[in-house]
């Protein structure tokens, strides 16, 4: 089973770079994020002429996340629980049926800045409920994963140039705290039980050549409950992506699990 998250930064923006990249990569399930678009608005059909069951929880503008599969998906939930009042579309959720069911969950976790501010207050307490639903998935005991832009910069390795993002939400301590919170529940960071060091990123801004001089950083990230990062075979990030005509800022992160 080959899962693959992408926050593809406007779906009507970079259809044609996501089905190239589709019919290369040949995911199973795809998690995307940023889709810019109401539910209606999607091009459902296209997807689904392709082969793929559509789910989204959309939002027009902003935000807005999707599941694309191949495999059938059951129980599916919009919206991360916790907070009726949140209206911004950041969570989506549902179980793949194949040889094992698979939980998935696509995140759009929000960025945060300005910092000190309101939209740092609304991450933070983002991630409080995430640790909340993170808990009940450990206890669960099911195959699950979480996956998404987390905007979160984990550690120093995980960008070009670390010093230039201390004062920045993706960076502060607050953050990077919250996310070890998360991990310490006992999840795995697919990525770096494959991979170490630095030089991996998922981002590049479209600002002062950052692609050409590879100044990225790494924040789209899968988190696996122990059941699942049992079954992971391989995982890894196709930066070539981002050298496409009219790409989106990030690439596609993707795990193959024995599932």
């Amino acid at each position: 089973m080959k899962i693959a998250t992408y926050n593809i930064n406007g779906i009507k923006a970079r259809i044609q770079s996501l089905t190239n990249w589709l019919k290369q990569a040949k995911p199973d399930i795809v998690l995307l994020q940023e889709i810019k678009s109401v539910d209606e608005n999607f091009p459902r059909e296209f997807f689904e002429n392709m082969g793929y069951q559509v789910e989204t929880h959309g939002q027009k503008g902003f935000n807005g996340v999707a599941i694309l599969s191949k495999l059938p998906l059951e129980d599916i939930v919009r919206g991360l629980p916790g907070d009726t009042s949140d209206t911004q579309a950041r969570w989506i959720e549902a179980t793949v049926i194949g040889n094992k069911a698979v939980r998935v969950c696509g995140l759009y976790l929000p960025n945060g800045n300005p910092v000190p501010g309101p939209k740092y207050d609304y991450k933070l307490e983002w991630l409080r409920r995430l640790k909340k639903r993170a808990e009940e998935l450990i206890k669960s005991e099911e195959i699950a994963l979480m996956a998404g832009d987390y905007n979160i910069i984990p550690q120093p390795e995980d960008a070009a140039k670390p010093h230039e993002w201390i004062a920045d939400a993706l960076h502060l301590p607050q953050s990077r705290a919250a996310y070890r919170e998360i991990i310490n529940l006992g999840f795995t960071d697919a990525f770096r039980s494959k991979h170490t060091g630095p030089g991996h990123y998922s981002f590049w801004d479209y600002q002062a050549g950052s692609w050409q001089r590879n100044i990225g950083i790494r924040i789209d990230h899968f988190l696996l409950t122990a059941t699942c990062a049992d079954l992971l075979i391989d995982v890894g990030i196709d930066s070539c992506v981002r050298g496409d005509e009219k790409p989106s800022d990030h690439v596609p992160v993707w795990l193959q699990l024995d599932a």
